[in-house]
């Protein structure tokens, strides 16, 4: 047993050596899996990655969502995720860092998604949940808020919260809640 450890050791030497003496980082199994989560995406035309700390920071990152249809045609929408080292046997941690008067987002940015929750399975991927995102701007669902007041408008006048979501989308007053202009 003593003797694998110091093959162990002297293999990890050896690699040092190759990379001119800089050690080499080992990757959680969750950055392994977010490799391949990344790798494997296949985003729609209206959604884009990128890493604000850089490529070699892939546990946070940031997706931006314009949807191509419904209420919130033509607005911009930033999530940021951060992905936990057992991922995927924990959902990332996904927050929308605009503010957005919906049904399913707070005005925190908290965001109700079922497979963020309870339906999350490690057999889900970070794609499956950048569609489940887009899905809220194309079908926002009133039956499972975090915003029971544009929720209760969703259900009760469609045409009101159109116009509301448009009055937030180009930077106005909804209630008492000031929205930045996003479209």
């Amino acid at each position: 047993m003593i003797r694998l450890f110091k093959v162990k050791e002297k293999q990890r030497e050896l690699a040092e050596n190759a990379n001119g003496g800089v050690p080499i980082k080992k990757q959680t199994a969750g950055e392994l899996r977010l490799n391949k989560d990344i790798s494997e995406l296949n985003l729609p035309s209206s959604c884009t990655m990128t890493f604000p700390n850089g490529k070699d920071n892939l546990m946070n990152f940031e997706v931006s969502i314009r949807p191509d249809e419904g209420y919130y045609l033509g607005g911009t929408f930033l999530f940021s995720f951060q992905v936990s080292p057992i991922y995927p046997h924990e959902a990332p941690k996904v927050k929308c860092k605009t503010k957005v008067y919906h049904p399913n987002i707070d005005l925190e940015g908290n965001v109700c998604l079922n497979i963020l929750r309870e339906d999350w399975k490690p057999v889900l991927s970070i794609n499956t949940i950048i569609y489940g995102l887009y899905h809220l701007f194309t079908e926002p669902n009133w039956e499972d808020p975090l915003n029971h007041d544009a929720a209760a408008v969703l259900r009760d006048n469609p045409k009101m919260f159109e116009s509301n979501v448009r009055r937030a989308l180009s930077g106005g007053y909804v209630g008492q809640t000031f929205f930045q202009r996003c479209i």
